[in-house]
């Protein structure tokens, strides 16, 4: 099943892609001199805000170089900017941005306390933001032309999950991007923007797959390898469903949709007879409905970096061999790399947007630690990126660790590796330790039960989840279960994105594993004896930070939320 594009549309096209194309070729130009390029945007950032509360706190009248802005202004991490964000969200814009700027939402996203971030969207943020996906997209498509003007799978989230104070929409700025994006790109969306809108996860995978699968699709784009899986694999659970759905017109769990929503698809909904004998004639060829029987994808597109590269070991198995390319290092603060080729991780530094400085992670906990530019890191090393940003950040620690893997004129290829040592992001949660801590201490307030001590450890599976070890004075398998369940529930209170991928089914309950009373401490006493630093400076690890790290740990069978012992 091929589409064949309108004369309309191959015209917009011829123009549209030449104007990206302009937008690619400047973004290169800019590698060969991104010294320069980033004193610019530095320059632009500072000016733009200098009137700003913010600004005038830290003197930005007196910034005229790197070394002044350096001078000026510490190293910054949320919570250092959050009293500034709060009287933007009460609505004075002045407190972190120069006149005749507006802040158009606020992109939520997990902290490192209880409380969200809220990430001020700017019309320049917002336009930085678009010239690097137009970026990566014109380079992605270039590279497989045969996905020019055909169906594109991409799922978003609600851009006004909520509101401030001052009524300014909280939410994904995925929404916000979709909303506003090229006429001729939305065309081709199989799924319209309204589908963020469906609450209950199975509901909202089946009615993009319902649409989506009758149509001729390009590729698919999502931050998350886990949706990917998800959208597939609902699709051929529900396969007699699907296919029933395509020759009639029709979509099942429309009890979970909306009213709104389903008014608003219904036109999309019309009876396809020979789409669903088609559907049906692969099943009965292949025992299952896989994307790799029903479309010709040209790539798949998300990340593939850190822990998310363990996902595409289930790739082949519902895609074939398509290639798969690398969104880039990018979140609600603002993208960071734009990958240039498939099957990795790497992309080159966005120069353009922000101001980047880099501290290698040996030196990021010290009080002012020197900092590195784009054009002075070392091939091979590892450092944790700063970021000034046009929406009101500045020499923020994201937290991201990236290994510098060569250069593209002046700017660095960078690869993802992990969030902080203190982090774990199994399906993009970004848990905290502090967090870890803060929901064991309240889950065992509010249970009774004594905890000596524990370790959170992430778990490899379908979906992947985590295994609380914990020492309980030898709790019973029922305070256990207990316990374990309410640190989940905790969990999911402290991080706004914990919750959402628990509720979407990409993260699995915690399970639960008693241990030995003192194996915690014994374990503590032998790393630390084994480091140079000796044992006064060791501290205990709350969690871990990638799977497979308590592989030694002892391990009865661990219990999950149903009480039932697991495998």
């Amino acid at each position: 099943m091929r589409s064949t594009p309108s004369l309309t549309d191959r015209v917009m096209y011829v123009i549209a892609r030449h104007h990206a194309e302009a937008v690619y070729r400047r973004f290169m130009a800019a590698t060969r001199k991104a010294t320069e390029v980033q004193k610019q945007v530095l320059a632009a950032h500072v000016r733009r805000n200098a009137d700003s509360d913010f600004g005038r706190d830290h003197l930005f009248d007196r910034i005229g170089s790197v070394d002044a802005f350096r001078r000026q202004v510490p190293i910054l991490r949320y919570e250092d900017h959050r009293p500034y964000i709060e009287r933007v969200c009460n609505g004075r814009l002045q407190a972190m941005f120069g006149g005749r700027q507006r802040v158009r939402m606020f992109a939520l996203t997990s902290g490192t306390t209880d409380r969200p971030k809220y990430i001020p969207v700017t019309d320049e943020f917002l336009r930085t933001f678009r010239r690097g996906w137009n970026v990566f997209g014109i380079k992605a498509l270039l590279d497989h032309p045969q996905a020019f003007l055909r169906g594109i799978v991409q799922v978003t989230s609600r851009m006004d999950e909520s509101r401030t104070p001052a009524g300014i929409p909280c939410g994904a700025i995925t929404g916000l991007m979709a909303a506003t994006q090229k006429r001729l790109v939305r065309k081709y969306y199989v799924a319209p923007q309204c589908t963020a809108q469906i609450t209950e996860p199975v509901a909202k995978y089946y009615a993009i797959m319902r649409l989506a699968i009758a149509q001729d699709v390009a590729f698919m784009i999502t931050a998350n390898p886990a949706t990917q899986l998800k959208l597939a694999r609902t699709a051929d659970e529900h396969r007699e469903r699907l296919i029933r759905d395509v020759h009639d017109g029709t979509l099942s769990f429309e009890l979970f949709v909306p009213a709104q929503v389903f008014a608003s698809l219904k036109d999309r909904l019309r009876p396809d007879h020979e789409r669903a004998r088609e559907l049906e004639g692969i099943v009965e060829r292949y025992g299952a409905l896989l994307p790799k029987h029903y479309w010709n994808l040209a790539f798949i597109a998300n990340w593939t970096g850190g822990t998310m590269g363990l996902y595409l070991q289930d790739f082949p198995k519902y895609f074939g061999d398509v290639p798969v390319r690398d969104i880039g290092l990018l979140a609600s603060e603002g993208r960071i790399s734009i990958p240039m080729e498939d099957y990795t991780p790497a992309g080159i530094l966005d120069t353009q947007s922000h101001f980047f400085e880099f501290v290698p992670p040996d030196r990021i906990e010290e009080t002012n630690p020197k900092t590195f530019l784009c054009h002075e890191l070392d091939v091979g090393q590892e450092y944790f990126v700063l970021m000034t940003t046009a929406s009101g950040l500045y020499r923020y620690h994201i937290g991201d660790l990236v290994r510098v893997v060569g250069y593209e004129g002046q700017a660095p290829l960078i690869e993802f590796l992990s969030k902080g040592a203190h982090i774990c992001s199994l399906a993009g949660e970004k848990l905290t330790e502090h967090q870890v801590m803060q929901a064991v201490s309240q889950a065992a307030g509010r249970t009774g039960i004594g905890v000596t001590g524990f370790v959170l450890a992430p778990r490899w599976g379908d979906p992947p989840y985590y295994m609380l070890h914990i020492e309980t004075r030898g709790a019973g398998d029922e305070v256990l279960e207990e316990l374990t369940a309410e640190v989940d529930v905790r969990l999911s209170t402290l991080n706004i994105e914990y919750a959402e991928r628990r509720r979407s089914l990409r993260l699995g309950a915690i399970r639960g594993n008693a241990l030995p009373d003192g194996f915690l401490a014994r374990l503590d006493h032998e790393q630390a004896e084994s480091r140079r630093r000796g044992n006064e400076q060791f501290k205990h690890r709350y969690l871990y930070s990638r799977p497979g790290e308590d592989a030694a740990f002892p391990s009865r069978q661990a219990l999950g939320s149903t009480g039932r012992p697991t495998e």
